[in-house]
This record gives structure tokens, sequence and C-alpha cells, in this order.
């Protein structure tokens, strides 16, 4: 990660923001790159929230931990930026799809009857795939193969816990958007998935 240098005066609350990069910078980091897959995306939202709490380093009054503040300011980092990737994209690139598209791509997935023409794979224990590193390295690579809105919106709405009002709100897109997007990176996710884990689990039988 990029090296940046702060000042090494304390504030009030007792903060030494010459430690932030030492004592914090590689827990920031993790966390911006779990939320946004790329590194370099990663390292300027925690060089984005370091200059930010420096700047604001007098409104902090010593309620939360520093880790906690810190934290809390890259997740405003975080949902802002992906905001403005979202707001950037096309219509193209969104995939949003009509009624119509939706309506066509279930009767191609669901019989007459409701019931999958091709039935998902049985991945085992979901308890135990969630903590699988093999799972977990299949569905990161699956999440980066999304376009990257639908993996904005999908990192929001089921990694971050934001629920879709607030996705709505803070992306400014349309509920019926929210969805769509969601109702996409759901079936990619799933398509791939049934090809990386798939494979995985055949090869260790």
């Amino acid at each position: 990660m990029t090296v940046i240098i702060l000042p090494g005066n304390i504030t009030a609350a007792g903060i030494s923001p010459d430690r932030w990069l030492d004592d914090y910078g590689d827990s920031l980091y993790r966390y911006a790159l779990r939320k946004l897959g790329k590194t370099t995306d990663a390292e300027d939202m925690v060089q984005e929230t370091l200059v930010a709490a420096l700047q604001s380093r007098a409104s902090y009054k010593g309620h939360a931990s520093e880790k906690t503040w810190l934290t809390g300011i890259l997740k405003h980092k975080i949902m802002n930026f992906i905001r403005i990737q979202v707001r950037e994209k096309t219509v193209d690139d969104i995939g949003v799809l009509s009624d119509a598209a939706m309506e066509n791509d279930a009767v191609s997935m669901f019989d007459t009857r409701g019931s999958w023409i091709y039935p998902p794979t049985d991945w085992g224990d979901p308890d135990k795939i969630l903590h699988n590193h093999q799972f977990i390295d299949s569905f990161e690579r699956c999440l980066k193969h999304l376009k990257p809105a639908l993996a904005e919106v999908f990192s929001l709405k089921e990694i971050m816990g934001v629920s879709n009002q607030e996705i709505c709100k803070k992306l400014d897109i349309t509920m019926t958007n929210c969805s769509v997007m969601l109702y996409r990176a759901r079936m990619g996710l799933r398509s791939c998935l049934e090809t990386k884990w798939s494979d995985i689990n055949n090869k260790e039988m």
C-alpha cells in the first residue's frame, strides 16, 4: 500500500495521527479491499480516509475507539465512491432489464410448475461452505466477474447489509433498478459458482 505521511500532533482527545497508518492501515485496507475488490481502489479509499480524519481530528471526542472512528469514515468514503461509480454507468453497463426481459429469464430457468429446469447443484452444508476458504475464493472471483455496478449494489445489500431503500437513496437509483440489479447479480453469481465451486467439489470427490 502506498505510504502517506501524516503530521504527528496529538489532539485533545489523545489521538496521534502519525500512528494511524502503522496501527490501523492494514485493517482499514483489508476492509476496503473486501468491499471494493480492487487494490488500487482500496488504497485510494484508505488514503482519503486518513486525510479526511486528519482534517476533522478536532471533532474526535473519544466516545469511540480510534479504529472505530476511522472505520466509520472509511465506510462513508466507500459509500460515496460506490455511488459515483454506479451513477457514472450507462443503462447498458448496469444491465437494467424490462419486466418482459425478466419474465423471459424466468421462463428459461423454470418449468410451468415453477420448478428449476436445471436444479442448482448441491453445494453441501451452507454453514460449512461459508467457512471454506476455497468457496470464499471462488465467490470473490465470481463477484469480480460481474459488471462493476451489479457487484457494487450486491455488495451493499448482501455484504454491508444496507437496505434497498438506503441503496436507492445513496446511489440515486429507483427501487425497480435496484431490484433488477440485485436479481442480475444473484443470477450471475449462481451461474458462475455453479461452474467454479462444482469443479472444486468434483476434484475433491
